[in-house]
């Protein structure tokens, strides 16, 4: 635009009938109807639509004194747009863009006007807006219904929405790895819950493919974290066992009660990378230390919390066993039974108790799908041992049915009955099958 033209752009306004000679009638289809004196040179200099109808190729209809007229058909959701965007026209060469905008939905549905009447200037003003303001989700969502069917005027506002390349993710979750598996007196503790569950979604399934497929590096480094994690962990129940170190017990206790926090986080990622064999294998080498490291103490409700915080550790273990995800012996499933079971009753029983005398603590309560899963794990885990192991099982939990209530065995008691019953018949048929050697099977006594 030359100086005659910003000239005439400053002194002219919207609805100034005296000096206008085209006049923009906005038109809905609901009947909204309503008559915009403009400025033709305005209207030409800043809109290629506007120039076209406006031109001598285009035809037009006389209106008020021989005035040309431009009909524009809109939404009712638009219509103020619309109106927005003729005022803005006027002092878009005038004004600095910065101080045309506070609010992004407005800026957005100017744009889509601006877009639609070729406004170039208009355009690039609203773009340069988005792209360097935050936005709220729902005006992140509404802006990614419109604005990728503009074109490439408009992609500098999707910029921050585009897909990274896969080295930077790697550097990104092994980055947020370390913050997450920092030690409980770090001085950016506070980012580790962040660091954790941004962490876990990296690597989770959903409507979206993971951001992060983990490869054997990624393993391997989220595995240094777990051997950081466990030598911590083993080297603070060692601490709580000494008499030694008495005197920092209480300390000790509540920085192991962060440490099985991190050990449960741990064992999610660690599930949903297929590699929690050395986590198990860990976990049962250390069971009988966890497990005199709560007894020792008193059953007060303060070593509640580390039970509690034990138990959500031990779920992810016997659920990776029940699974067969991690493949033991049966001497190593045996011992799992046998050390865990009577603490997974003991600690149920102290939490109902404490919940039936009124103690309303969040941090003592364990969401029911754990119980129920060490429940289904242990009736899992049972009838895959030999018959005479799940005999001594079932007989101590019949033998204790007034006190005990949990885990229910009942599955496993009827299974094995089962099987004890039709033992012979099965087995020797397997000696008369073509496909066996002579051999017949004996049942365990």
């Amino acid at each position: 635009m030359d100086d005659s033209s910003n000239k005439a752009g400053s002194c002219c306004q919207v609805g100034d009938r005296s000096t206008s000679d085209v006049v923009v009638r906005l038109r809905t289809k609901d009947g909204r109807d309503e008559w915009l004196y403009c400025h033709s040179h305005i209207l030409t200099e800043q809109s290629k639509y506007f120039a076209d109808r406006l031109s001598e190729k285009w035809p037009t209809c006389q209106i008020l004194d021989s005035r040309n007229c431009v009909e524009v058909f809109c939404l009712e959701a638009t219509f103020d747009y619309h109106v927005n965007l003729l005022r803005l026209l006027y002092v878009i060469t005038d004004i600095p863009t910065d101080d045309l905008w506070n609010d992004v939905r407005t800026v957005l549905g100017i744009l889509r006007v601006a877009f639609d009447l070729e406004c170039k200037n208009i355009i690039s003003a609203c773009v340069n807006y988005l792209e360097a303001v935050p936005w709220e989700e729902d005006e992140e969502e509404e802006i990614l219904k419109v604005i990728p069917h503009m074109g490439s005027e408009v992609e500098p506002i999707l910029a921050r929405l585009q897909p990274v390349n896969s080295s930077l993710v790697r550097q990104i979750f092994l980055s947020a790895l370390r913050v997450a598996t920092l030690s409980p007196f770090s001085n950016i503790n506070d980012l580790k819950p962040s660091a954790q569950e941004q962490l876990e979604y990296m690597l989770v399934e959903d409507d979206d493919a993971p951001l992060l497929m983990a490869d054997a590096q990624i393993k391997l480094e989220v595995n240094e974290c777990v051997k950081s994690l466990l030598k911590t962990f083993n080297s603070l129940i060692e601490i709580v066992l000494d008499p030694v170190h008495s005197d920092g017990k209480e300390r000790n206790m509540q920085v192991l009660v962060f440490c099985l926090t991190d050990l449960a986080w741990m064992c999610r990622i660690l599930k949903r990378l297929e590699t929690m064999k050395e986590f198990v294998s860990n976990w049962i080498d250390a069971s009988n230390k966890i497990v005199n490291v709560v007894e020792q103490e008193s059953v007060a409700s303060e070593i509640i919390d580390t039970r509690v915080g034990i138990i959500e550790v031990l779920a992810k273990v016997l659920e990776a066993i029940k699974h067969g995800s991690v493949i033991l012996p049966t001497s190593k499933r045996l011992h799992m039974v046998k050390v865990w079971l009577p603490f997974v009753r003991t600690t149920k029983s102290l939490i109902d108790s404490l919940a039936n005398n009124g103690v309303d603590d969040p941090k003592l309560k364990i969401d029911s799908d754990v119980w129920e899963l060490l429940e289904s794990a242990f009736v899992s885990i049972i009838l895959a041992l030999p018959s005479g192991e799940q005999a001594e099982i079932i007989t101590e939990w019949l033998q204790n049915q007034h006190v005990i209530r949990y885990p229910d065995l009942t599955e496993a008691f009827e299974v094995w009955c089962y099987r004890s019953k039709v033992a012979k018949r099965r087995l020797s048929l397997v000696g008369d099958n073509p496909g066996t050697t002579g051999t017949s099977f004996q049942p365990s006594a």
